[in-house]
């Protein structure tokens, strides 16, 4: 494992046990990462390289424009994600994959929450990640259904996952209220591009079994 800062983001490192084996990028809440790993190597997962970002400025560095605040208690997001992808290419990546023995076949990039919105967006911007993952993705963002079906990738990914908690629609905030019919629109949108897309409801709301719906879309990503 290796550990190191970067503009005061914390990255930690798990290498792969092989050379040349995939590497994903986590963009973490926490330092869940650990957890999520533990998840995947209990169901025998494929081996490869967990590159996990944390200390992230979570309303900013994972939203590509402003909004104002939600819900009374709430802060509103402030637009950084772009300034972000460019940390995570420029510093990031190079130094996290000085950690890994040969050369990765591909890269994926996986989110929970506002970063599974990330991930997506991120797919506008760079040609580096050819496997995504939105997990429980905050895809009710003001915006962001417009803006997937207006505008084409740097480069189309390989695969796309895309997961809910079948209550997470079900919620008082009238912003979010979209966002299950929002993310199974987006899937669709990919799989009629070619993409090898999938969509999966799992029991529940947003907050649960994050650890474990993490690692089922990460699992889904190595699996193909």
């Amino acid at each position: 494992m290796l550990s190191f800062t970067t503009a005061n983001k914390k990255i930690t490192v798990f290498p792969s046990a092989e050379p040349n084996r995939p590497i994903i990028y986590l963009n973490t809440f926490g330092e869940e990462a650990e957890q999520v790993l533990q998840v995947l190597r209990d169901g025998a997962g494929s081996d490869f390289t967990l590159a996990a970002v944390s200390s992230l400025d979570w309303n900013r560095d994972m939203v590509p424009w402003d909004i104002p605040p939600i819900s009374a208690n709430s802060a509103p997001c402030i637009g950084g994600a772009d300034h972000y992808l460019r940390l995570l290419l420029e510093s990031i990546l190079p130094k996290a994959e000085e950690a890994v023995r040969g050369t990765p076949p591909w890269r994926g990039l996986a989110g929970y929450s506002l970063a599974g919105l990330f991930a997506v967006y991120a797919i506008y911007q760079t040609d580096v990640f050819s496997r995504i993952a939105s997990i429980s993705g905050s895809l009710w963002f003001p915006g962001i259904r417009e803006y997937i079906f207006s505008r084409q990738p740097v480069r189309w990914p390989d695969h796309m996952y895309f997961s809910l908690g079948d209550r997470e629609h079900r919620t008082r905030n009238s912003s979010m209220k979209c966002v299950r019919s929002n993310t199974e629109e987006i899937a669709s949108f990919y799989k009629e591009q070619g993409i090898d897309t999938v969509f999966r409801l799992n029991p529940g709301n947003h907050f649960k079994n994050a650890a474990e719906r993490s690692a089922a879309g990460i699992g889904w990503m190595l699996s193909r």
